[in-house]
């Protein structure tokens, strides 16, 4: 007899009921979830979970909300594409809040992201102390997005580019013909503003450091664009005519690059002569003088931004005690308890969205619907666990709770063992990747996952036996790093081993990624670097780890030296998607068209013309082996590892992705399709498939992030086999299962943001899980099999 609250016992409309899934791999899915619970789905990278959740209930519940808004919006639901599903049935309104990367704006920042900075601004327009006499500012004139708000002089953005000497002329012992302005541009750009210089007067063959104060200062920096008449030095029996030539300082030339110019290489170059610094006029607050001129508990708005939540906690609740005010505190307070019940409360609200990680940003996400109020709907979570140490997993399960306890169903797809063993509901795809998962092998609650013989979580999740003690190896080096001062890094110095695999620890906000972000190549001891991140390998469907791993290029001599491309003159350009001559032109090899919705982020749907295979009909013709080129990329890596497997350069790519566990993906899939962890483990097969000589130092960032322990277990295998192959492996990781198996461990902390900084400890996972302080040592002393779980 199960008891009240068991999810079997609920009535039969009160399931989500989906009927022949076959979206990606889905191989004619039918389950049925009940609503108003936990629910997690589970299994291996590519076993279909995502396709499942995002792919197919989450898709249809947004295709369901389009079709209810707007003919406008219906038109274009034939070219965004419904999921691939026979029907669902039970599916209440859903709110995704997958890893998407963060906007790339600055003005985007924690505080907008939480709408907390809104709250904040309304305190300050109602309840903030402004200097007698001075009119009571509205809202807006406290945002720094608004034309009321920001600073004319840096447009609220905090900061300006500025330049001088040192950065225009690098090497002073140069004459300005010799190329000592090395800002300036190449070629007859650069000659051209020599000439005029010389025609002013200006002695372009002295040294630059032999030149006035006076006339350094004019070259480099005037406003003033004078036109003179140029007598070109005659070169190489060529007669130049004279002719008008206009001034223009350094600086000038390169502000107006930076801010104009449409190349990329020319604005970056140009960058490199600029530094960023804060604005003398708001000196970095970024509003106007009169909000600046407004406080609240002591503080100015832009004060109160740049705390850590926790202490801006501390002094909103220190602020006056009017009725206005304490009503509005309430409110904020209460939010931001949410943000650091999530163990985000190192932020703070102007960090700018650019600088999260995705774990973060959808952390920040969770805790703001958390105070919507909305109910009755379905969440739909990607990995709320990834980038959380141990000790906040339990936070974002009280979170979740709550949010199910509000009268919301919550789908959650996620890897980490305790928020699986504290599902309500747990959903089993698999058993494998790709053609080989797609099935549902359990449906129903998490204990009884242990008589599903199929399951490649049963073992983890039941099977806890310590995993055998293993020697630590022993450093053949060590590498001096820092002092780092940078974020909330202080002057911190450390040794790393070489040689062997460090795993960096630390609460959310510690500081881990920072240390390793300091490591760089001039380090001695250190041959080659490769920093392998999650940074997408791609913005477009153009990018795939095809064209990424240069398998591509080997795939498409293989079709030039065919019979029928020789016949026809095709060379291996025709096979390209990137060029003009084989590919389809309505898309441009893309297979994609980008479909803009009104209000909504624009998508991208199938090409109407070459119905996403990229090429012409023509190009498609040819056939190498009995595939055309579009069947080949449509093909996994380890359809194609079959398919190639007589081509040694195809082979050794392919080879590589298999190692890492990416057997599953196509090779045209695009990389907006990708996982940030998908895109790393890319890199990295990237990096294994080239045959490497001398010692290398290998940094990861968090490499188990989306990531089943079954894959987990595979990683460690190849990052094990770099350091037995004489290179050393650096990782930042709250996966403790992981960190058990390092060398050497390095754990930062005690807290995060201004409580973090520091080397709690460092030594081997036994040392570690010893010591005193640290919040990382009882769950590594657990992995190591030191108490029970």
């Amino acid at each position: 007899m199960h008891g009240p609250d068991d999810p079997r016992n609920r009535p039969t409309d009160a399931f989500v009921r989906v009927r022949a899934a076959r979206e990606h791999n889905l191989k004619g899915v039918d389950v049925d979830i009940p609503r108003d619970t936990l629910t997690v789905f589970t299994g291996v990278s590519g076993s279909g979970k995502s396709s499942l959740a995002f792919g197919t209930i989450y898709a249809e519940a947004q295709r369901r909300y389009l079709e209810s808004v707007a003919p406008y919006a219906r038109r274009l639901i034939h070219q965004v594409g419904a999921p691939k599903v026979g029907e669902i049935d039970g599916l209440p309104p859903a709110v995704s809040l997958e890893q998407r990367r963060s906007s790339p704006t600055s003005r985007s920042s924690v505080g907008t992201v939480t709408t907390l900075s809104n709250s904040l601004r309304m305190l300050f327009s109602r309840a903030g102390t402004h200097p007698p006499g001075a009119p009571r500012l509205d809202s807006d004139a406290f945002s720094p997005n608004t034309a009321a708000g920001a600073c004319p002089e840096c447009h609220g953005l905090g900061r300006i580019h500025r330049t001088d000497e040192d950065l225009l002329v690098p090497d002073a012992s140069l004459s300005l013909r010799e190329g000592a302005i090395a800002a300036w541009p190449g070629a007859w750009q650069g000659k051209n503003l020599r000439d005029v210089l010389d025609a002013l007067g200006y002695d372009v063959d002295r040294p630059w450091r032999e030149l006035s104060r006076e006339d350094r200062d004019w070259i480099l920096f005037t406003d003033e664009q004078p036109v003179v008449t140029v007598h070109p030095v005659r070169e190489a029996g060529r007669i130049q005519r004279p002719y008008q030539g206009t001034y223009m300082s350094a600086r000038r030339y390169v502000m107006r690059t930076f801010a104009d110019s449409r190349s990329p290489a020319l604005r970056a170059k140009a960058e490199r002569f600029l530094r960023s610094v804060p604005c003398p006029v708001c000196g970095g607050g970024r509003l106007r003088p009169e909000a600046l001129a407004v406080t609240f508990a002591g503080r100015t708005i832009a004060e109160l931004a740049a705390l850590p939540l926790t202490e801006l906690a501390e002094a909103l609740g220190a602020g006056p005690g009017d009725e206005t005010a304490r009503a509005l505190t309430a409110d904020l307070l209460a939010r931001i308890g949410t943000v650091t019940e999530l163990g985000l409360g190192y932020l703070s609200l102007d960090r700018t969205a650019p600088t999260l990680s995705a774990g973060e940003l959808q952390r920040l996400r969770l805790a703001t619907q958390l105070r919507s109020g909305l109910f009755g709907v379905v969440y739909v979570l990607d990995e709320p666990s990834a980038g959380l140490h141990p000790a906040d997993a339990e936070a974002l399960l009280a979170v979740l709770n709550r949010l199910k306890a509000a009268g919301n169903t919550v789908f959650v797809v996620e890897h980490h063992l305790e928020v699986v063993r504290n599902a309500d509901w747990l959903v089993e795809l698999g058993p494998r990747a790709g053609e080989h998962g797609g099935r549902v092998l359990h449906s129903g609650p998490p204990e009884q996952l242990a008589g599903v013989a199929e399951s490649a979580t049963r073992r983890f999740l039941f099977d806890r036996t310590p995993m055998p003690a293993r020697a630590p190896r022993e450093p053949a080096g060590e590498l001096l790093l820092g002092p780092v001062t940078r974020h909330n890094l202080r002057g911190l110095t450390t040794r790393l081993p070489l040689g062997v695999l460090t795993a960096v620890t630390g609460v959310s906000g510690s500081g881990k990624s920072t240390l390793v972000g300091a490591i760089t190549d001039e380090l001695p001891g250190v041959e080659r670097l490769v920093t392998v991140d999650q940074k997408p390998i791609g913005r477009t469907p153009r990018s795939n780890l095809a064209t990424y791993t240069g398998l591509f290029d080997v795939v498409r001599k293989l079709f030039a030296a065919t019979g029928e491309a020789r016949a026809r003159g095709y060379g291996a350009g025709r096979f390209s998607f990137n060029v003009a001559g084989g590919r389809c032109e309505t898309c441009q090899g893309e297979g994609f068209v980008s479909v803009e919705l009104l209000f909504l982020p624009s998508t991208y749907a199938p090409c109407p013309d070459c119905r996403g295979a990229r090429y012409k009909p023509e190009t498609l013709e040819v056939r190498y082996e009995g595939r055309n080129i579009a069947e080949v990329l449509d093909l996994t890596v380890e359809q194609a590892g079959e398919a190639f497997a007589d081509t040694p350069a195809a082979a050794r790519s392919l080879r590589a992705l298999l190692d890492v566990g990416l057997g599953y993906l196509r090779l045209g899939q695009p990389a907006t399709e990708l996982s940030g962890g998908e895109a790393q483990r890319i890199k990295l097969a990237t990096e294994l498939q080239r045959l490497r000589r001398g010692h290398t130092l290998y940094v990861l960032d968090e490499p188990t992030t989306g990531l089943h322990p079954a894959d987990v277990e595979v990683l460690m295998r190849q990052l094990h086999g770099l350091v037995d192959a004489g290179h050393s492996v650096v990782v930042v990781e709250h996966d403790m299962d992981v960190v058990a198996e390092a060398d050497w461990v390095v754990d930062l902390g005690p807290g995060g943001g201004d409580e973090g900084g520091l080397i709690v400890a460092d030594g081997t996972p036994a040392e570690v899980a010893r010591a005193a302080g640290s919040r990382t040592a009882p769950y590594l002393a657990r992995a190591l099999g030191r108490s029970p779980v």
